[in-house]
C-alpha cells in the first residue's frame, strides 16, 4: 500500500511539471528506507521532509540522508545549512551523483559557474557516457550562463 502511494505521489509530481529531481533519481540501495522522505519531498512538504531526515540523521550516518538535507534545506533558502549537508554525503561517498548534482545546483543558485563547472566535470568522471545527473547540471550551468 506504501509503495503505491508513494508511486501515485511520484506520477503527481511529474504531471505537475514539478522538478521531483530529489526522489527520481537516487539510488535505493542505502541501509536507510527513504521512501516516506521521497513522497514529502515529490509533494513538496519540505518541512515534513526535514523533520524526518533529521531524525534518520540521529541514527545513521548515511549519505543519502545527508543528500537529501541538503536538497530540503536549499529548497527551503538555507544555502548555507545546505552547503553543509551536501559537503557530509560526500565525506560519505565521494563518488555520490545526485549529492553531486544537488551541490552543483546550489552553486549555481549563488552564482559560483567555477564551482558549479567543478561539480560537473566530477560528474563527467563518474558518468563518461552521462547520466541524469550530470544531464540535469549541465542545463542548469547552461541556462545561468545565458
Amino acid at each position: 500500500m506504501k509503495r503505491t502511494i508513494l508511486i501515485a505521489a511520484l506520477g503527481l509530481g511529474l504531471a505537475l511539471g514539478g522538478p521531483a529531481r530529489a526522489v527520481d533519481n537516487m539510488e535505493t540501495g542505502g541501509a536507510v528506507d527513504l521512501a516516506s522522505v521521497r513522497g514529502k519531498i515529490a509533494a513538496r512538504n519540505y518541512p515534513a521532509a526535514l523533520q524526518e531526515l533529521r531524525d534518520l540523521a540521529e541514527d545513521n550516518q548515511d549519505a543519502n540522508v545527508y543528500n537529501l538535507l541538503g536538497f530540503t534545506l536549499r529548497k527551503t533558502g538555507d544555502v548555507r545549512t545546505s552547503l553543509s549537508y551536501y559537503t557530509k554525503a560526500l565525506e560519505l561517498d565521494p563518488k555520490h551523483k545526485a549529492a553531486r548534482e544537488y551541490l552543483g545546483e546550489l552553486f549555481v543558485e549563488t552564482g559560483d559557474l567555477a564551482k558549479a563547472r567543478e561539480q560537473l566535470a566530477i560528474l563527467a568522471q563518474l558518468c563518461p557516457s552521462g547520466c541524469e545527473e550530470r544531464a540535469d547540471l549541465e542545463q542548469a550551468i547552461a541556462a545561468k550562463a545565458n
